[in-house]
């Protein structure tokens, strides 16, 4: 075989090799995209109807404590599901398990300057696929607005029985002074793929 047919077909089956891993590579990514889309939907289609539960049995002070024993069960339950890290955090965040690592507040920061231009809360989401030494992840984050409900735990007249109740189940507590239509924080989840 000639040098220049040996090199063609080489460079070949490598572009063909490469273009195949990509379009696997893709194929994941939208795969990953549309579970993660899913998830949010159930663990959003869990927490809002329990939380509306609790605020029609014992209003807000109820719902305090919903947030803090219930919210991060359903959370962990999903997780152990779907193999998913489940989590919601927020820049002003409400408890421990709320507070941004690096990659998610940098994406937070970025939901405030689409909000700012413009942008519809209820479709802002982003997705990214890290790489870190032999660790591939896929990362997603979806927006969460503040609706007049919210304002009750979150605004900026929480009444004094809320704010004892927030106190005494968050005592790190950063997450009021949102107005309506804010960015109160994003659903967050990760996948490790293999």
């Amino acid at each position: 075989m000639n040098f220049k047919v040996m090199t063609a077909a080489i460079l070949s089956a490598s572009l063909t090799s490469f273009v195949s891993s990509n379009v696997m590579a893709s194929d994941t990514t939208q795969s990953n995209l549309e579970e993660a889309r899913g998830l949010v939907k159930q663990f959003g289609g869990q927490l809002k109807p329990e939380l509306k539960k609790a605020m029609k049995s014992g209003g807000p002070v109820v719902a305090v404590e919903f947030c803090h024993s219930k919210a991060p069960a359903i959370a962990m339950a999903l997780s152990e599901k779907s193999g998913w890290d489940v989590n919601r955090v927020s820049l002003k965040a409400r408890g421990a398990m709320a507070k941004p690592d690096a990659w998610e507040t940098q994406v937070l920061n970025d939901f405030n300057e689409r909000k700012a231009a413009g942008e519809d809360i209820s479709k802002m989401d982003f997705s990214e696929v890290i790489h870190e030494g032999d660790k591939t992840t896929f990362r997603y984050m979806k927006a969460v607005g503040t609706a007049e409900v919210c304002l009750t735990c979150h605004g900026t007249n929480v009444a004094e029985p809320i704010k004892q109740a927030i106190a005494k189940y968050y005592p790190q507590d950063n997450a009021m002074g949102f107005s309506k239509g804010d960015i109160r924080g994003a659903f967050s989840f990760s996948k490790v793929e293999k």
